[in-house]
């Protein structure tokens, strides 16, 4: 069994910051791909960040500049650095990962989400 278990949102002040964390637990051998999506009321699920195992990084362009995403292998934890927070990142964030697992398979798993607002 596998589980991926977000922290970190919260409420924040427009200019502010926060850290997500996706901390991935049970029977994994290794990650190979760790995302963030996010989803607002009203809105289709959205691409944020990911990270490759070997460190590559891809951002949407309306987070470049402002959000890093990283991951500790050793942990198997991925993180997300929000930076110079606006309303419109408002939203629901959700982990994922893409897997091996001990037992040999692949397996592609999401976390619960936790919640980002924004506001004054």
């Amino acid at each position: 069994q596998v589980q991926l278990v977000e922290s970190g949102g919260g409420l924040v002040q427009p200019g502010g910051s926060l850290r997500l964390s996706c901390a991935a637990s049970g029977s994994i051998a290794s990650i190979n791909y760790m995302g963030w999506y996010r989803q607002a009321p009203g809105n289709q699920r959205e691409f944020v960040a990911s990270i490759a195992s070997i460190g590559g990084t891809n951002y949407a362009d309306s987070v470049k500049g402002r959000f890093t995403i990283s991951r500790d292998n050793a942990k198997n934890t991925g993180y997300l650095q929000m930076n110079n927070l606006k309303p419109e990142d408002t939203a629901v964030y959700y982990c994922t990962a893409a897997l091996w697992r001990l037992s040999g398979s692949r397996g592609d798993y999401w976390g619960q989400g936790t919640q980002v607002t924004v506001s004054s």
